[in-house]
Parts: structure tokens; C-alpha cells; sequence
């Protein structure tokens, strides 16, 4: 007979409940969210003999502490907490000590329907952050680069139109050279020439028509000192993001290395086609991690993916949902990889023209693709094997193979089928795709 624990957590406290088996309260108590906080939580945890840890995250400081005491950690989508509230109050109320008290009945009668946290290896975690890191600064430079838009819409909007993305880096060279229409009275076609062979301009449109598209646009009835102040403020923004551009480089640079060094690196780089796509395999492998338990069944992870429809039946009618409670790394990850795949894949290009000749649009289409190619990962995963199209039965359909005559060469059948497919058929062209 065993004890649990349920601990409502919070930014500077953490409320836990401690019962017995019968249900019985042995300890109800709050704990400070610092070192000596988290340190009387876990050594009060350890000295009743909890068997099992409930909280309403998968990840985090606390998590790790506890898990690092020792204890075995029950994670528990807010969803189903709150869903559950109503079966013990009739009031509605609602206190962080009532939680906790919920979070561990949940542990004590339903543990057998949740998933126990087994933690990754030291590996995958960093190459989790990694990738988290690297979205938050991509948000960061979306948010910037919204705000630098806005604010030449308000006085000078010529430089929106003449590159294809504005935190590219010729588009920030030139607005750090060219910040106000006033700095633009001396540009010419052989001035703009030298300035696009210096910045290796690789569009098609002639400095004429990028003169005459800057030209075109309105400027602004602002006067001299609004027009200095909205200058600095641009040049200001643009020094942010070519900033925060380097620092993207930079942990693209380490993701890089970091998923080559991984174990399972080799599994999820195996899916693509393209040099660029290492952050995408990256992506995967630290969302899904590598404990094998996590999903036993290649539903599991389809359903955590959000690539699942969500089922919904009441008599006569049924319909499929959109999933809202999932990974939403996991699932912009898995869209990457459908939306990347369905333009040189055959067997992806079918799946997917089969989705769109059904009636599904776009976004659906990717999810049906997305749910195939879980499939497919989750047995790669499970066996710790590359993605190998020679194996892949499906896409034998797609693709024809080259047979030799007695008297011809011989032929790498595998490789020609890796080459038919799109992907690398070499460990050097493997290296060199990463």
C-alpha cells in the first residue's frame, strides 16, 4: 500500500497533497519556490514513501527535481484536471489547495490511464533546448520584423516591396544604408548596381525596376525632426535583427552538431531531402525524445503529434475533429516534414493528392500525410533504424528499378531505390545533407 502525492504548482509556491491508498490526507502543506523550498518538497516526499508524483506539467525545474530525487512523476494535461474538478465540489469553487487535493485523487485512482515521466538522456535534452531556443528567437525576430514593417508603413513604405523578406540580409543592408526616402536622393541605377553585386543579390529584376518600384511608393508628409526620429528608429530595429539573425546562425550551427553527435540523429535525418532540414529532424528527435516507452503504439504518437483527427459520435452522427490537445512543437514539426516531403516523395505526392481529391484542403491534407509518416517514424524509432525506402513497401509502388543484364554492370539496387526517392544514397551524401 502506497502513498501519492498531487502538487498544484505555481511561479513561487507549490501546494502539495500527500494520502494513503484509502484516500486518508497525511500531509497538506505549501513549499516556496526556491532552493530550500524544493529541497524540503522533495526530502518531505522521500520520508513518506510516495510512490507516485502527480503535476499538471511534463517538464520544467520542479519536474527535473523530482525526478532527480528519485520519485516517479505522473504528468497530467491541465484538460483533465479540470475536467475532473467537478466530481469532487458542488459549489464550483476553486484554491490551489483544492487542486492539489484533485491532482492526487487522479494519481491515486486513475494512475493506470496516465503516462509515468521517464526522463531523456542529457543529450536530447540540450538538443531540446536548442530547438525551443532557436523558436523563441525566430518569434522574437516575426515580432520585430512586424514592428520595422509597421513603422516604414507610417512614413516611407518603398523598402517593403523590393526584397522578398524583410529580415533578409540584403534587405537589412539596405535599410541601414538607405534608413529615410531623404537618404535615397542620390541613389542612381549604377549606385543601386554596386550596392546589389556587393550584397550578391541573387533576384531577377533589374536595378531599374527596383528604382522605379522604390520610387513609386508614397512618402510621407512628416516633418525634420519626426523624420530624424522615425529614421533611429528604424536604423535601431535593424541593428535587433541583424542581431538576432546571427544568434539564429549560430544555434543553427550547434543544432547541427548536435543532432550528427546524437545517437539517434541518424533516424530522423534519414526523412529528408534537403541540407536545410536538419532543424526539422532536430525538431523531431527533441520533441519525441528517445525513451521508447513514452509511445508505445504508433497511435500514441500520432495522437501527442496532433496528426489524429479527435473522433466524435453520438448516435447516427460521427465526424472527425481538429486535435487541440497535443504537442504543438510536435505537430508543426510533423507538418514540416509532410509539407517538405510531398513535393520530391512519390509515395508523400500520393497520400497527399488522395487527401486533396477527397475534399480535404491544405491543412488537412498535411495532417493525413503527417499521420502516414508517423507511422513510419515511430517504427524507425522503435527499432533504431534510418528511414530506408528499399523497406518501405508503399513507396515500391511509385518507383521503378533498374535491372541489370548478366553481362552489364552491377547495380547497388538499394542505393538506386535511395536515388529514385530523392535521398542520399552515401555517409558522405548523408554528412553533406545535414
Amino acid at each position: 500500500m502506497g502513498t501519492y502525492a498531487g502538487v498544484d504548482w505555481a511561479s513561487e509556491k507549490h501546494d502539495v497533497l500527500v494520502a494513503d491508498a484509502a484516500g486518508e490526507k497525511l500531509l497538506a502543506a505549501t513549499f516556496a519556490h526556491d532552493e530550500q523550498g524544493l529541497r524540503s518538497l522533495c526530502r518531505t516526499l522521500m520520508r513518506l514513501e510516495v510512490e507516485l508524483v502527480a503535476i499538471e506539467r511534463p517538464d520544467g525545474l520542479l519536474v527535473e527535481r523530482l525526478l532527480d530525487a528519485g520519485l516517479r512523476v505522473l504528468a497530467l494535461h491541465p484538460n483533465q484536471v479540470a475536467a475532473a474538478r467537478d466530481r469532487f465540489r458542488v459549489s464550483g469553487g476553486k484554491s490551489d489547495r483544492f487542486d492539489a487535493f484533485v491532482i492526487c485523487e487522479l494519481a491515486r485512482t486513475d494512475s493506470h490511464r496516465f503516462r509515468v515521466l521517464e526522463p531523456d538522456s542529457d543529450q536530447t535534452k540540450a538538443l531540446r533546448a536548442l530547438t525551443r531556443g532557436r523558436e523563441d528567437l525566430v518569434g522574437a525576430r516575426t515580432a520585430l520584423s512586424n514592428q520595422l514593417r509597421a513603422e516604414l508603413g507610417r512614413f516611407w513604405p518603398g523598402p517593403l516591396g523590393l526584397f522578398s523578406v524583410l529580415h533578409s540580409r540584403i534587405s537589412l543592408a539596405f535599410l541601414e544604408r538607405y534608413p529615410s526616402p531623404a537618404d535615397t536622393r542620390g541613389l542612381g541605377e549604377a549606385r543601386l548596381q554596386a550596392f546589389l553585386t556587393r550584397e550578391r543579390y541573387s533576384g531577377r529584376q533589374q536595378p531599374a525596376q527596383l528604382l522605379a518600384k522604390l520610387r513609386r511608393a508614397p512618402e510621407g508628409r512628416v516633418g525634420e525632426l519626426e523624420l530624424n526620429t522615425r529614421r533611429q528608429l528604424v536604423l535601431s530595429l535593424v541593428a535587433t535583427i541583424k542581431s538576432l539573425n546571427s544568434q539564429i546562425k549560430e544555434l543553427e550551427r550547434q543544432i547541427a552538431t548536435a543532432i550528427r553527435e546524437h545517437p539517434d540523429g541518424q533516424i530522423f535525418r534519414s526523412l529528408f531531402k534537403g541540407a536545410d532540414s536538419v532543424i526539422t529532424a532536430a525538431e523531431l528527435l527533441g520533441e519525441i525524445g528517445d525513451c521508447r516507452a513514452r509511445y508505445p503504439t504508433r497511435d500514441t504518437l500520432a495522437a501527442d503529434a496532433g496528426q489524429a483527427a479527435v473522433a466524435i459520435e453520438s448516435g447516427k452522427r460521427k465526424s472527425a475533429c481538429f486535435r487541440w490537445g497535443c504537442n504543438k512543437r510536435l505537430r508543426a514539426a510533423f507538418c514540416t516534414l509532410a509539407d517538405s516531403t510531398r513535393h520530391w516523395h512519390p509515395w508523400a505526392q500520393d497520400v497527399y493528392a488522395a487527401a486533396i481529391a477527397r475534399g480535404h484542403d491544405h491543412p488537412r491534407a498535411l495532417r493525413t500525410l503527417g499521420r502516414a509518416w508517423c507511422r513510419i517514424v515511430w517504427r524507425c524509432w522503435q527499432d533504431g533504424v534510418p528511414y530506408d525506402p528499399a523497406r518501405h513497401r508503399a513507396l515500391q509502388q511509385h518507383i521503378t528499378v533498374t535491372i541489370p543484364t548478366l553481362s552489364g554492370p552491377v547495380v547497388d539496387h538499394a542505393a538506386t531505390q535511395r536515388m529514385a526517392a530523392g535521398l542520399p544514397t552515401t555517409d558522405d551524401e548523408v554528412t553533406a545533407a545535414a
